[in-house]
């Protein structure tokens, strides 16, 4: 149930910007305090705070840019609390770009020095160190899964500290080696051509999600595509911005730019909701150089939808439950299209459930930096999903697959969660009904 909405505070007297955070000004301008955030916002639903909701955390941070406030802790705990949902951008009838303000109050934190702690060292050494490097990401992740096949996380696991027993507690099980393999860099079209395009694979999805990236390549193929995977392509930026990195945030925009605007393709399809919406918004992170991948970047769902599926002819029975990942439907605005191909699937039923349009909680790494709030963020999607009864789950980014499936597990759903390209791989794959 939404928090009751608090009554606004007094507007705050205009004051000339002189604070850290004096740049991002106008833009909190177009906030006119009306409210219509609150009730959707994850941190407020659970805290009834008003400074940790949107409206809030603007007022605090124009007090910031204004010098009536320090730049400190307190603001710094505001700014990383907020799972940069962007929920709100959808509620706000101003247009407000809350997930713009928050990413550069997190700069100006980080730049300040103000973030301290175990889980901000390790992850500021995952998105600096292993993330954006794939050969270190590799081996990484093989001996996670040597780690995961000799059982040792499972006889180590009560003998960690707490916070590395979370860590190890959330890191998912380890696809094998088959479905890791790197695509190949051209997956010829099937059936009648109708254009070619590139597939934007990224970093988690190539070691956790191949399966997806390759069932992406199969359904597009299918579709008539002649579908590219540039090997030079790299991470999309998207967890270092969320992180108050943008110098290397835009450094791996800037490769993917460069590696797409070579490869002669009528769009750049994305199969992740938070790297799609990064690089939909290159042109404002790179003006006068980012706009053409903005413009050719389209999510998968969204592209097939446009084009016109080609309608499988095998059967998945069961009851689909689709949950909206935050950063397709509220930062890409994609909501319709992936629940219209699920719904030309012989044998699927589309149910709905009470929350599909808020944050499960997983927000990038938000559920290792705030592992208490991202899991009574997830309380509310799991009791909702509980409450249709689905077969499957279907969403569309990696964190959120990674999270509904950890809940799903913990709170006893006989859901299988994945993402909508694989089951309509699988409809693919069957024979005709």
């Amino acid at each position: 149930m939404a928090a009751p909405q608090r009554e606004p505070e007094p507007a705050i007297a205009p004051a000339t910007p002189a604070g850290p955070l004096a740049d991002l000004v106008p833009g909190m301008l177009d906030c006119v305090h009306c409210g219509l955030c609150l009730p959707v916002c994850p941190t407020y639903r659970e805290t009834g705070r008003e400074s940790s909701s949107p409206r809030g955390r603007i007022y605090l941070l124009r007090a910031v840019a204004e010098g009536r406030l320090p730049l400190d802790a307190g603001v710094a705990e505001e700014a990383y609390l907020c799972l940069d949902c962007r929920a709100c951008e959808t509620a706000c009838p101003s247009g407000v770009g809350f997930g713009r303000l928050i990413e550069a109050t997190r700069a100006a934190v980080e730049q300040a020095g103000l973030r301290g702690g175990f889980a901000s060292r390790i992850e500021r050494f995952a998105l600096r160190e292993l993330v954006p490097k794939p050969r270190r990401l590799r081996a990484l992740v093989d001996l996670l899964a040597l780690v995961q096949w000799l059982r040792l996380d499972r006889l180590a696991r009560p003998l960690l500290p707490r916070a590395l027993r979370e860590l190890s507690e959330l890191a998912p099980q380890v696809p094998s080696r088959r479905s890791r393999r790197a695509l190949p860099e051209l997956v010829p079209a099937q059936g009648e051509r109708r254009g070619r395009v590139g597939l934007f694979v990224g970093c988690v999805m190539p070691e956790f999600f191949g399966d997806v990236n390759a069932a992406t390549a199969r359904v597009l193929a299918r579709n008539g595509f002649d579908v590219v995977v540039p090997a030079a392509q790299g991470c999309c930026g998207a967890l270092h911005a969320h992180a108050g990195d943008p110098g290397l945030a835009n450094d791996l925009a800037r490769r993917n730019i460069d590696v797409f605007g070579a490869a002669n393709v009528d769009a750049v399809v994305v199969n992740s909701a938070g790297c799609g919406a990064a690089m939909r918004e290159a042109g404002y992170a790179l003006p006068g150089f980012g706009e053409p991948l903005a413009a050719a970047v389209r999510d998968v769902c969204e592209f097939l939808d446009d084009a016109g599926l080609r309608p499988p002819t095998g059967r998945v029975e069961g009851r689909v439950c689709y949950d909206d990942p935050c950063h397709l439907v509220h930062a890409q605005g994609v909501r319709d299209a992936p629940r219209r191909l699920l719904a030309q699937i012989p044998g699927v039923t589309l149910v709905l459930h009470d929350d599909p349009t808020s944050c499960c909680g997983a927000a990038g790494i938000y559920n290792l930096t705030h592992r208490e709030m991202s899991r009574a963020v997830l309380a509310h999607k799991l009791k909702a999903l509980a409450a249709a009864e689905p077969d499957w789950i279907a969403s569309g980014n990696p964190g959120c697959l990674m999270q509904l499936r950890s809940g799903a597990q913990a709170s006893g759903l006989r859901a299988r969660v994945v993402h909508p390209v694989e089951l309509l791989d699988l409809a693919y794959s069957q024979p005709e009904s």
